[in-house]
């Protein structure tokens, strides 16, 4: 059906809600717009005089893609190469969606947002519209075709998966951002002691190359495994030079609502590195490297003032 005037305008004031959704299930930027452009097809194909409420529609639709999407991406996330990470966004996209309350915030965490790949597809979506979005179970239980006790139970079982992956409290922004640029400024300093004081006894680094570069398919763990990783890692190197294509500066930024390392050569976003850092020091490194999960914060980052890096490495 064509749509009216109207109809467009309906849809493309829902679409900022539909894209923070989708995004928070699937965890990535550019299948989070396919979803919400799968759901303006339905949408234009719909007799929009009949939908009641439209954002309830919408949503249900959105939500019912992205299942569907989960379903068939876990199957593909078994052929991948490597670690699968999410796709990081970077301070001000606003596909991170709403930040007004603390289970906003920590719903688009990176951190978070990998423990969400441990949940079912129905457990995504029942913490994901609840947690980030304020859903009442009711409304839940209509956009997932289940009823109100189930969806209660979904809710449930789903926030204790993600609490028991959070053991560890972070510190303030500004806090953890002093502890990043010690360690940095450290790790090109050429020792690794300094870097094991600053790191957790049971840190980890993890990467996601997605086999288009280089990135060691199990995770380093443990403080001395960490820091010696990190410190080649920052090391610099003319065969470094030559696969990044340039000199690397290292900036650090917000990705995901928390402290983050962006590497980039000129305007070029190489890698991420999404950071968990607590009062007892740095517990996890999640670095995104993988270049199909880069180009949107490639164009951000290119958008936008980031002033001179800490340090230019490789």
């Amino acid at each position: 059906m064509d749509l009216t005037v109207q109809d467009v305008d309906r849809f493309e004031a829902a679409r900022p809600r539909l894209e923070a959704i989708a995004y928070r299930l699937l965890g990535s930027a550019s299948e989070a717009e396919d979803a919400v452009q799968d759901t303006f097809l339905r949408w234009q194909a719909a007799d929009t005089g009949r939908i009641e409420v439209p954002e309830a529609w919408l949503t249900k639709v959105l939500t019912n893609l992205c299942l569907n999407q989960l379903t068939s991406a876990r199957a593909r996330r078994e052929t991948y190469v490597g670690q699968w990470l999410p796709e990081p966004l970077l301070a001000g996209d606003a596909m991170l969606g709403p930040a007004d309350t603390a289970e906003q915030r920590e719903s688009v965490s990176y951190a978070v947002l990998t423990l969400m790949e441990r949940l079912a597809p129905r457990e995504r979506a029942v913490y994901v519209l609840r947690e980030a979005f304020g859903y009442p179970h009711r409304e839940i239980a209509e956009i997932l075709d289940l009823t109100e006790s189930a969806v209660q139970q979904v809710h449930h079982r789903a926030k204790k998966h993600i609490a028991d992956g959070r053991t560890r409290t972070e510190v303030d922004e500004s806090a953890a951002r002093r502890v990043i640029e010690e360690f940095l400024l450290a790790a090109a300093g050429g020792r690794t002691e300094p870097l094991v004081k600053l790191l957790t006894s049971d840190a980890f680094s993890v990467g996601d190359g997605g086999g288009k570069v280089p990135a060691r398919t199990k995770p380093f763990e443990g403080a001395k495994a960490v820091a010696t990783f990190m410190r080649g890692l920052l090391k610099p190197g003319k065969a470094k030079t030559a696969v990044t294509g340039g000199s690397v500066g290292l900036y650090v930024t917000s990705a995901n609502g928390s402290t983050a390392v962006v590497a980039a050569v000129g305007e070029r976003v190489i890698g991420v590195m999404c950071l968990e850092v607590t009062p007892e020091g740095i517990h996890s490194f999640r670095n995104q490297a993988n270049p199909d999960k880069l180009e949107r914060a490639t164009r951000q980052w290119a958008a936008m003032e980031h002033g001179k890096p800490l340090l230019t490495a490789f």
